[in-house]
C-alpha cells in the first residue's frame, strides 16, 4: 500500500512540475497580464508539488518511527536472537564483499 501510494504521489509531482515547467515556458514568451497569469499558475502547481512531498515525508518518517519501535521491541524481547540475526547478516555482506 505504501509503495503504490509513493508511486502515484510520484506520478503526481511529476505531471505537476511538467505542467509547471511549461506554463513557465509560456510565460517567457508572453508579456504583460497574460505572463503573470501563467507565473501565478506555475507557482501554485510547484506549492502543491512541495506540499506533497512533504506528506509523502510526513509519511515515511512515521513508518521509519514504527519500524524503528518495532525493532528495538524485538532486540529487547530476544537479545540473542538479534545478536545471532546480526551475526548472520555480518557473515553474509562479507562474503559478498569479499567476492569482488
Amino acid at each position: 500500500m505504501l509503495n503504490s501510494n509513493i508511486k502515484t504521489v510520484r506520478n503526481d509531482m511529476r505531471t505537476l512540475i511538467k505542467e509547471a515547467q511549461e506554463l513557465f515556458r509560456e510565460a517567457t514568451e508572453s508579456t504583460g497580464g497574460k505572463a503573470d497569469e501563467l507565473r501565478a499558475k506555475g507557482l501554485a502547481l510547484l506549492d502543491t508539488a512541495m506540499e506533497k512531498a512533504q506528506e509523502v515525508q510526513a509519511v515515511a518518517v512515521e513508518k521509519s518511527k514504527v519500524a524503528a519501535e518495532s525493532t528495538d521491541e524485538f532486540v529487547h524481547a530476544n537479545p540473542w536472537k538479534a545478536v545471532g540475526i546480526a551475526a548472520g547478516a555480518g557473515l553474509v555482506l562479507g562474503l559478498l564483499m569479499s567476492r569482488r
